[in-house]
Order: C-alpha cells, then structure tokens, then sequence
C-alpha cells in the first residue's frame, strides 16, 4: 500500500482533515476540563463532609447549668413523644382490629346456620323468593307424593315430600348429589331421584340405586311448628336406610 503526502492531496481533502484534527483537540481540551472541575467539586465536598463529621463527634463544653437545663428539655420532650407513641400505637392496633373483624366476623358467620325460628327451635323452610313456609298453604297447593325443593339447613336445596295422606313427611332430602355436587332433581315419571350429571340415581328415600354416588342424600329433620311453618333441624339419629350413623353428621 502507497503513502499520500498530506501536502499532495487535494485542497478540499486536507481541509477535512485538518478540521477532523481541531474537532479531536477540542474534545480532549473539553474532557480535561470536566475531569478537573469534577475532581475539585469532589475534594471540597469530601472536605465538608469530614469538617461535619468531626463537630458532630467533638465533645461539647457546656456549663453545667445549661446542661440541667439541656436535660430536663431533652426529658420532656421524650416524656411527650412517649405519649405519641402510645397514641399511635393504640390508634394503630385499634385500626387492625376493625379491620380483622370486619373480615374475619362475616365468614365465620357463613359457617353458622342461620337463627332457629318458630316452636320447635329449627329453620324455618323458605321458597324461592325467600318466603316462609306455612304447612297448609303449602299441602294445598301439591299433589300427593310429590317432591318438591326448599331452602334448608345451611340454605342447601332440600326437598320437602308430601305422602299419600297429604301429610308432609318427617325428614327432608339434601338436594346435593353425592358424587360431585349436583342438584339432583326429582323425576316422577321413573319415580326416583336421578343426576343429570353423570348418571347417579337415588330411591324416593334417598337411597342409593345407581353410581357413581358412594353415599346416599342426607337427612334433615322435618316438622310443623306451632304457628305453622315448616321447620328443618339437624338429622343426628342413625340414617335408617343404612342402619348406621348418617354421614354428614
């Protein structure tokens, strides 16, 4: 590879380079100068900072007068930032436990049936909308052996049966299915109880005929109170289609 002069390039070429070259000289005259400045900015703040730090830690001289003084403000002041600390930890505490009770009292009361009513001390059967029960009103209006759903115990569909006589029967059936779930509905055509979901099937007592479900429906007590509404209560008796104790219990 040949070398160029610089003197044997054209005009318009070296002008180039020798701006290039001012561009550089200026860039290291500029760079030099922000280095300087910043290593004198940076001595003098180091300076200040270890001025500060040894007055902080100097002893004090201080006649003895001032220094009581000095003692008691400092012991006021500490007596009253005593009394805000407990302030703010009572009003800190006080704030928890409003908020834990405002969440913790609502879901343990999920879990709590709801109130008895009526003579017998059980819960009252509702409707749809929410309604009580009345035993007559209701028996008026359904034919016999029919089987229809409530709201019961815990608010679980539950179905009331009325018999032969037109009496209601003494316990009522847990809707839910006991394989997964479902609310198994009454099917008076096949005189059973049968799953939409996966094909289990229950006797009119509740009884297991047909799997997957392993156990049968569970019972609840099923009563007339004195001012006449249905009442449900808890089954604790043995379950009589099994002869042992029920389940759920």
């Amino acid at each position: 590879m040949a070398f160029v002069a610089r003197d044997s390039l054209p005009p318009f070429v070296r002008l180039q380079w020798h701006g290039r070259l001012g561009q550089h000289y200026y860039l290291t005259l500029l760079s030099l100068f922000i280095y300087t400045t910043t290593m004198k900015l940076l001595s003098v703040f180091t300076a200040l900072v270890a001025a500060g730090s040894a007055a902080a830690f100097a002893p004090a001289k201080v006649a003895s007068r001032s220094m009581v003084s000095t003692n008691m403000a400092a012991s006021e002041e500490l007596y009253i930032d005593e009394e805000r600390r407990f302030l703010m930890n009572l009003i800190l505490v006080g704030s928890a436990a409003l908020t834990v009770g405002a969440i913790g009292i609502p879901y343990i009361a999920f879990f709590v049936p709801p109130g008895a009513g009526g003579g017998s001390g059980g819960t009252p059967a509702k409707d749809a909308l929410g309604n009580d029960i009345f035993a007559q009103a209701y028996l008026e209006s359904k034919p016999a052996n029919d089987r229809s759903l409530a709201q019961g115990l815990k608010g679980d569909a539950t179905y009331l049966i009325v018999k032969e006589d037109k009496t209601l029967e003494k316990y009522g059936l847990n809707a839910v299915c006991t394989h997964l779930g479902c609310v198994v509905p009454w099917s008076s055509a096949n005189n059973k109880f049968m799953c939409p979901c996966h094909g289990s099937q229950y006797a009119p007592t509740g009884a297991v005929v047909r799997g997957p479900a392993p156990l049968p429906l569970a019972l609840a007590h099923c009563d007339v109170a004195d001012d006449g509404k249905i009442l449900f209560s808890p089954w604790t008796e043995d379950d009589f289609r099994t002869g042992g104790k029920g389940w759920w219990n």
